[in-house]
Formats: C-alpha cells, sequence, structure tokens
C-alpha cells in the first residue's frame, strides 16, 4: 500500500514531487508568480529560554550587542 505524503509523519525527499508537478503548469490557480526582490532577507526565528536567555541577556549587554547579534556571530564563527 502507498504512503499519503500528506499523512505520514516522515515524508521522504520527492514525496510530493508529483503534486507540485501537477500544479506547476503555468495556469494553475494553485500557483501565483513574482518577480523575485533581489534585496529581500530571510529572517529565522531562534528561541532561547530560561537560563540561557539570561547568559545570552549577559554576553550581549557586555559586548554592546543585541542578543540577535550575538546568534548571528555564534553562527558565523561556528563554521
Amino acid at each position: 500500500m502507498a504512503k499519503d505524503p500528506w499523512t505520514d509523519p516522515d515524508p521522504q525527499p520527492g514525496a510530493f514531487d508529483a503534486f507540485l508537478a501537477s500544479i506547476d503548469q503555468g495556469d494553475s490557480p494553485y500557483v501565483e508568480r513574482h518577480e523575485g526582490t533581489p534585496g529581500a532577507k530571510l529572517t529565522r526565528v531562534v528561541r532561547v529560554s530560561g537560563e540561557d536567555a539570561a547568559r545570552l541577556d549577559a554576553l550581549a549587554a557586555e559586548r554592546g550587542l543585541a542578543p540577535g547579534e550575538i546568534v548571528a556571530e555564534l553562527v558565523r564563527n561556528a563554521a
């Protein structure tokens, strides 16, 4: 019996390919095409709570930065 990717708790890569191909025909009511925005940015929300949040706030205050700037710096330096 074939798995239904819409209800499968662990859909696999390619599970939605047939559906996406069926709606991306240029005149589909499900697809709306727009030009891209070259200056667009993606924002990712990171949740930090409890003692970790307090440490992050203290570290940011020590450096005179916002907590988000500290997280960005940590991610950049992790590579």
